[in-house]
């Protein structure tokens, strides 16, 4: 609560006191991109949801993550890039949602990956997401719930395994850690070792897919307008890598640069710009880009330190209460939803993982399920007061 009023009364203040320069429908973007996740916990909060029911939506989240896995595979092996230039995506981007992408044939830039080859780039999983990281941090938050879930093991081993490989080639190396950070949380809410033992399995594949991924990955061809520009943006960056495994990595290096330059920012403005002066919401304003990518950094640029620091708070003892949740009673759903919370608190920090709409609608209302005060008995459910 104290988060969205601090939010709603940086929308107000006039911008020319704080340095800002968004407009009107810069703040309103921005405005809706903070208070969605409060808005979707409060409803998670509000709902009497019974044991069944519950098992009912984590089948469906995790049944739709493979079916989104699948479909994405198909893709990435079946269907030519030369389909997604033509197709209505670009426009999409461009002309509905304000995105200026300079990636093959107009599409998103990390919609693959570049190898710095003029020859070939690398396809990535992205599906009906549009997107490869929003669809591998739907797949974290399935993973997570599947491995907590537990039950109709040779159905759920089957679609864990659909959803892992879909997870692979989205080649988002920060999800893969994000999971076996997750994973840690369950070993911590069990005491049992096997989710520390999975989570070093998950760091061990990640570092090897690294290697591997180029070598078995789809490959496209780069149009002769796309190398011109490509020529023109490493011009821009000089000294970036398209090695994977390398620190120099343009992705590694975009997300470390952009994370030291928000915080440098939050420090020397701690009063804030005012909402829409960062990240997606700016870009898609043509407004001057005060901080990106990190959810803290630019939450602390729109809102001051105060905000961000509100922000980082909230998250934390949600986290500290879902945990405490799944220890008491030993929920599975608490410790599920509990771990795919601290994967996605550990992606904020290199992403706006709110900005993709189904993490903050989704997994925050499923936080606020798992904390509510509600009392589950085996006959029935009842409000615990």
């Amino acid at each position: 609560a104290a988060f969205a009023v601090i939010v709603c009364v940086y929308a107000v203040i006039p911008q020319d006191w704080l340095g800002g320069s968004a407009d009107r429908e810069a703040i309103g973007l921005a405005l809706k991109h903070d208070l969605i996740p409060v808005g979707a916990y409060f409803l998670g909060r509000s709902l009497l949801v019974g044991r069944a029911e519950l098992v009912g939506v984590v089948w469906t989240i995790i049944g739709t993550a493979a079916v989104v896995a699948v479909l994405g595979l198909i893709d990435i092996f079946f269907v030519p890039i030369s389909w997604w230039r033509d197709s209505a995506v670009v426009e999409y981007f461009r002309d509905h949602l304000g995105y200026d992408y300079q990636g093959t044939g107009g599409l998103p830039e990390n919609f693959i990956y570049n190898t710095g080859s003029e020859d070939h780039f690398l396809r990535r999983l992205v599906s009906v997401f549009l997107g490869p990281l929003a669809s591998a941090y739907a797949f974290v938050v399935a993973f997570l719930l599947a491995v907590a879930l537990r039950r109709h093991i040779r159905v759920l081993a089957v679609l864990a395994a659909v959803i892992a490989v879909g997870l692979l080639f989205t080649f988002s190396r920060s999800s893969l850690l994000a999971l076996a950070a997750g994973l840690v949380v369950l070993a911590y809410v069990y005491r049992r070792w096997w989710p520390v033992a999975a989570a070093a399995l998950t760091l061990a594949v990640s570092f090897a897919w690294v290697h591997v991924f180029p070598e078995v990955a789809p490959q496209g061809e780069w149009t002769q307008q796309d190398l011109e520009q490509q020529r023109n943006i490493a011009k821009e960056r000089p000294g970036a890598s398209g090695d994977p495994a390398s620190f120099d990595e343009s992705s590694i290096r975009s997300h470390w640069t952009s994370l030291k330059e928000g915080v440098r920012t939050v420090v020397h403005h701690p009063q804030g710009y005012g909402l829409g002066n960062a990240g997606q919401t700016a870009s898609r304003t043509e407004t001057p880009i005060k901080a990106g990518e990190s959810n803290y950094t630019e939450i602390a640029v729109e809102t001051g330190l105060l905000g961000g620091l509100i922000w980082i708070a909230w998250g934390l003892s949600l986290l500290a209460a879902l945990v405490r949740a799944a220890r008491q009673t030993l929920w599975w759903f608490a410790a599920g939803v509990g771990a795919a919370f601290a994967a996605a608190l550990a992606l904020a920090v290199q992403t706006d993982v709110i900005g993709a709409p189904w993490m903050a609608y989704v997994l925050w209302a499923l936080a606020g399920l798992a904390v509510g005060p509600v009392a589950f008995s085996r006959n029935g459910d009842r409000p615990a007061r």
